[in-house]
């Protein structure tokens, strides 16, 4: 009898699960597939090509893959190389309370190239990837100008408050705070144009939006005072990065590829104005895919005639995380990340950090998530390249999720029992 067991068959998306296969015959050689659908309905798929052992076992956390979408001893391969079946897309969870991503993982005799593969699979099992944990609260924020959802750790707190700002794509996207808030974070999703009364096109960075954001969680009964963290990505790095310079409210940053300048839409805060880096359109390029590469297409923030556009870093209060993957096409981040670890040492600082991944891209979300090499986004009629090597990608995001809590925990945590 072919037995596929998955443990845990429930769990967090960034939890490990392990996969084994017993009853197979001596050194059989087996395909093992993934699939699931997002809830658009476009399928994701991921294949695998493994040989049991001597007395007819498969342990993922110890076997090789021999082929197909990976090779070599990954024990996540199948979640984390999950491809869309058409053309190129990131895979978001939009609900992230009520249901979660199912993953059906397959079975099959021998190798099997297809992509749909014919006939019954020899095993199945369905497992459970949730982006929240049992007793996590969610709250609908409309208070003021402030657009967003508040993840709330079970208990009564108070809990570590943290912002959380993704970029370019706009809208409100829930899965990263969720997952915070089951970590024991209270967590604010923010968004910031492209959702509902807000502007349906970023034109400005307005600080003083993000000031109310900080106040507003700060001001909430289970978030525990004095600071609060913020996480953020690509644009919502540009703007996590101001946001530790002038907010006395930030005293932990993480900036995931992100500039250390302003660029394309001027930054507003109070009398403080400061005007973008210009762009050259003529400097992006196209991949064999077709996408556009923007990692060049930015002024430089080392020009003299640049200056006033770059953030004063020195001023921030806390610490900052930098996190960049060397294969980010979208912009240079570790040369970004270097320049304001510079300015930092320059001012007598020394309270700036970089990780740097080589072959990561533009995207490093949780652990498994599968690479977005490139994707269209709602504002731009093109496909935009993110970059990345799908095993050096993956291995970047399981070992930077562990770091960026880790750092969470350090900085905001004791800030509290300092008082």
């Amino acid at each position: 009898m072919f037995q596929l067991t998955a443990t845990p068959a429930s769990a967090l998306a960034d939890e490990p699960v392990h996969i084994q296969v017993t009853g197979l015959s001596p050194m059989q050689l087996v395909t093992l597939t993934a699939s699931l659908k997002d809830e658009k309905g476009n399928v994701y798929q991921s294949k695998a090509f493994y040989k049991a052992n001597e007395v007819g076992e498969l342990d993922l956390m110890q076997a090789p893959a021999c082929g197909g979408d990976y090779v070599g001893v990954h024990p996540m391969g199948l979640f984390w190389s999950l491809k869309p079946q058409k053309g190129f897309g990131r895979l978001l969870k939009k609900d992230v309370m009520n249901s979660p991503f199912w993953v059906t993982l397959n079975l099959y005799d021998s190798v099997c190239f297809q992509d749909s593969i014919i006939g019954e699979p020899l095993a199945s099992q369905v497992v459970q990837r949730w982006f929240s944990a049992p007793g996590v609260e969610r709250i609908q924020i409309r208070k003021g100008r402030v657009r967003g959802a508040l993840f709330l750790p079970p208990g009564e707190g108070p809990f570590p408050g943290v912002i959380d700002l993704f970029g370019g794509a706009g809208g409100l996207i829930e899965f990263r705070a969720s997952l915070l808030a089951a970590h024991g974070f209270a967590a604010l999703a923010l968004a910031y144009f492209a959702y509902e009364d807000l502007p349906n096109i970023l034109q400005e960075i307005d600080l003083e939006y993000f000031e109310e954001a900080a106040n507003l969680l700060l001001a909430h009964p289970k978030v525990q005072m004095p600071g609060i963290g913020v996480m953020s990505v690509s644009k919502g790095a540009e703007i996590g990065l101001a946001m530790a310079c002038f907010l006395k409210q930030v005293v932990a940053t993480i900036c995931i590829n992100g500039p250390n300048a302003i660029y394309e839409f001027p930054l507003r805060y109070r009398d403080l104005v400061i005007t973008p880096i210009p762009s050259f359109m003529e400097r992006m390029q196209y991949d064999i895919s077709g996408s556009v590469r923007l990692r060049h297409y930015r002024g430089d923030a080392r020009d003299e005639l640049n200056q006033q556009s770059v953030l004063p870093i020195e001023k921030a209060q806390g610490p900052i995380l930098f996190v960049v993957g060397e294969n980010d096409e979208c912009l240079n981040s570790k040369e970004h990340a270097e320049q304001a670890l510079h300015q930092l040492w320059s001012h007598g600082r020394n309270n700036g950090r970089m990780l740097a991944y080589p072959g990561a891209g533009h995207l490093i979300e949780p652990p498994y998530t599968p690479l977005c090499y490139a994707s269209p986004t709602k504002n731009s009629f093109c496909l935009l390249l993110w970059g990345g090597d799908r095993i050096a990608h993956a291995a970047a995001q399981e070992h930077s999720w562990g770091e960026m809590l880790k750092f969470f925990r350090q900085h905001l945590i004791q800030t509290s029992r300092k008082l």
